[in-house]
């Protein structure tokens, strides 16, 4: 995808104050607005100035923005770096323009669906209900199969005197519950945005998502591990040891394994009701012939063991 320059599309400078953002705002918007303008690109200016608008006068999307740093030049080929909004924590906002879905895949990309809840979380009178807010956090793939009590810090944002969106932290002792899932939500009741009145505080939605892992890669409930066997345990068949994130266990690996086959440990993925599945994928790793030994010995192979992998091939 594209990356897209906000402060570029406004005609702004990155340090420009909340109401330097609207200004520019309601001079392109009153330029390109489809209805009057003559401009031939009046259309998809209009949508450009109006996702900028969007995340710069949030100060919480325009401080996420920020983190990005400013070496990206708009149109470059862009990808969020992992990770990037950890801890981030994000109240949900209403759009400028009626129909959301319409801004990029960039917008997406950084931002995703959260931000179309409604800001409207009214009781009666004068008591208004505190808003939700969101987070992404990171933990680790053991904390899933077991469970685990860990301090978060967060970050949220607050405008300062000179018109700029200013980064606060608050810390938090989360429970992480045994068997959560990727992107799966843990609430904290009572720990959003205050309410108005009588009215109850919001709460507080963490997204989660496990760290890269050395080892293991996961999709759902199942997790995958590639692991290195001798070509004499491949073909002669033995039982080894082999990690899981639960703990090491005792692996048959069958006569004649090849290379990318895949071995199912039934119910060894993340718990659940049911559990996830591990699979172990044989990864066949020839020892080096740095000595004159090993040369011996490959030779010895070579002239003993009739063997062409590209007979298949016709070669």
């Amino acid at each position: 995808m594209e990356f897209k320059d906000y402060y570029n599309i406004l005609g702004i400078k990155r340090d420009a104050t909340q109401d330097d953002i609207k200004r520019a705002y309601r001079k392109l918007a009153r330029k390109y607005h489809p209805d009057v303008s003559k401009e031939p690109d009046a259309e998809n200016r209009f949508k450009e100035i109006g996702e900028a608008y969007e995340v710069l006068k949030d100060p919480e999307k325009r401080a996420a923005y920020d983190q990005l740093g400013s070496s990206w030049k708009s149109g470059q080929e862009f990808q969020p770096p992992p990770g990037w909004n950890q801890g981030f924590e994000f109240h949900g906002g209403g759009f400028t323009q009626a129909d959301a879905s319409k801004f990029s895949n960039f917008f997406e990309a950084l931002f995703g669906s959260r931000f179309t809840a409604n800001r409207k979380n009214r009781d009666y009178g004068f008591n208004v209900r505190g808003e939700d807010t969101h987070a992404k956090i990171f933990i680790n793939l053991e904390d899933a199969y077991h469970g685990a009590t860990r301090t978060i810090t967060l970050q949220h944002t607050e405008i300062g005197s000179d018109g700029r969106p200013q980064i606060k932290e608050r810390t938090l002792n989360v429970r992480i519950p045994k068997g959560i899932r990727q992107g799966q939500l843990i609430r904290l009741v009572g720990q959003g945005s205050p309410g108005v009145g009588q009215s109850r505080a919001g709460d507080l939605y963490l997204e989660v998502a496990f760290q890269p892992h050395p080892f293991y890669k996961v999709e759902g409930k199942d997790v995958f591990l590639e692991l290195p066997v001798t070509p004499w345990e491949a073909a002669l068949g033995t039982t080894i040891k082999a990690p899981t994130p639960a703990g090491i266990v005792d692996l048959k690996i069958p006569p004649g394994s090849q290379s990318g086959r895949k071995l199912r440990l039934k119910e060894r993925g993340i718990p659940g009701h049911p559990p996830g599945d591990l699979y172990i994928i044989l990864q066949i790793v020839l020892p080096s012939a740095d000595s004159e030994q090993a040369r011996m010995l490959y030779r010895e192979m070579e002239q003993k063991l009739a063997f062409n992998p590209r007979s298949r091939l016709g070669v």
